[in-house]
């Protein structure tokens, strides 16, 4: 999946699959994690807030189901 880089301490990139509502984040750690289900409203909220972990906290967190990948 492609990534794109962002503007944040703990978040590096961001990609999103629409077709199956895949959102994937890589952490500052380069651990990368997939949630599943993410509606494409909760990516671009994402991706437009100021603070990408005070989203990822409240949107998304442990509210999807995940995966670890790396």
């Amino acid at each position: 999946m492609h990534r794109t880089a962002v503007a944040s301490t703990l978040i590096t990139q961001v990609g999103y699959d629409q077709d199956s509502q895949t959102l994937e984040i890589m952490f500052s750690t380069e651990s990368i994690y997939q949630f599943f289900n993410v509606p494409s409203s909760v990516y671009d909220e994402l991706m437009c807030a100021p603070s990408k972990e005070e989203c990822y906290s409240s949107k998304i967190g442990n509210r999807f189901p995940y995966l670890r990948i790396k």
